[in-house]
């Protein structure tokens, strides 16, 4: 897998495509590169899709955390992906975010704005963040201590490749899962490997951010045009919380996409990849 040096550490990282349209995507917490692995096949041609495992995720170098993980806070993986860019010779991209790369990318967008494009954002941690209570920060650490449990929760991410996924009953796949089923397996292997600065130090960085308010407080600074999808299923992120971003960010909207939760570029592959090509092209979504 190849790799690039950034801020310090070795980023692993992939690509799909070839054109004049770079596309980055910058994945959620707990994931990896390979979330749009399905997808970026479907993309349109001429774009170049590069897609970059955090540190501590996937097959990034793992630095060990520091006491207050402040070398895992939002701020320290938005440079990362902006010294990956400045490696591999990137000068101007648009950005496919997931979750919690939602809120990177604020940080990013903010630090070079001249940088990027187009924002497709798919239900992104908002630039308010998101406060998490000491019982959820216990939630990571049994997942990270218990295999069934960590399956039990990434599963409620991606309802929609599941016949059930209630608490406490092992999920099982869907009958027509196929290869998103393969990819999911995938995924939560790499998910039990991620380092500690991932478990802890991604959640204790959101709800700092949260508290600090600067990243709220400044989404009239961003003006690139935003698409939000957010699966009408999901039960991470708030959709209260996107309608904030729809009001606080000038050229900013909000698609509910049905049938689906947390994860469409897994959940539907192909469906995410209709909305991504229309939203480059200039189309409303």
């Amino acid at each position: 897998m190849p790799q690039v040096r950034a801020n310090g550490v070795n980023l692993a990282y992939r690509e799909w495509g070839e054109g004049d349209t770079t596309l980055l995507f910058i994945h959620g917490n707990l994931a990896s590169k390979e979330w749009i692995s399905l997808a970026a096949p479907h993309f349109p041609r001429g774009v170049r899709t590069i897609a970059i495992d955090w540190r501590g995720c996937g097959d990034s170098e793992r630095p060990v955390p520091t006491a207050d993980f402040a070398n895992y806070s939002i701020a320290t993986h938005a440079a990362d992906m902006l010294a990956a860019l400045d490696a591999l010779g990137v000068s101007f991209c648009h950005l496919a975010t997931h979750s919690t790369g939602g809120i990177i990318s604020t940080r990013m967008l903010l630090a070079q704005p001249e940088r990027f494009g187009r924002v497709f954002a798919l239900s992104p941690v908002s630039p308010r963040s998101i406060p998490f209570t000491q019982a959820q920060l216990d939630m990571f650490l049994q997942m990270k201590a218990n295999p069934a449990f960590a399956r039990m929760v990434m599963a409620m991410t991606a309802p929609s490749l599941f016949v059930s996924t209630a608490p406490g009953q092992p999920p099982k796949f869907r009958p027509d899962a196929g290869a998103r089923a393969d990819l999911f397996e995938r995924i939560l292997a790499q998910t039990m490997s991620v380092s500690d600065g991932i478990w802890l130090g991604t959640p204790i960085g959101l709800t700092r951010e949260f508290e600090s308010g600067e990243l709220f407080a400044r989404m009239g600074d961003i003006r690139h045009p935003h698409l939000i999808a957010w699966g009408e299923y999901d039960g991470i992120i708030a959709k209260a919380d996107l309608e904030l971003m729809v009001k606080g960010l000038p050229d900013c909207r909000l698609s509910v996409v049905p049938d689906v939760g947390h994860s469409l570029n897994l959940e539907d592959p192909e469906l995410y990849a209709g909305y991504l090509g229309g939203w480059l092209s200039g189309n409303a979504v």
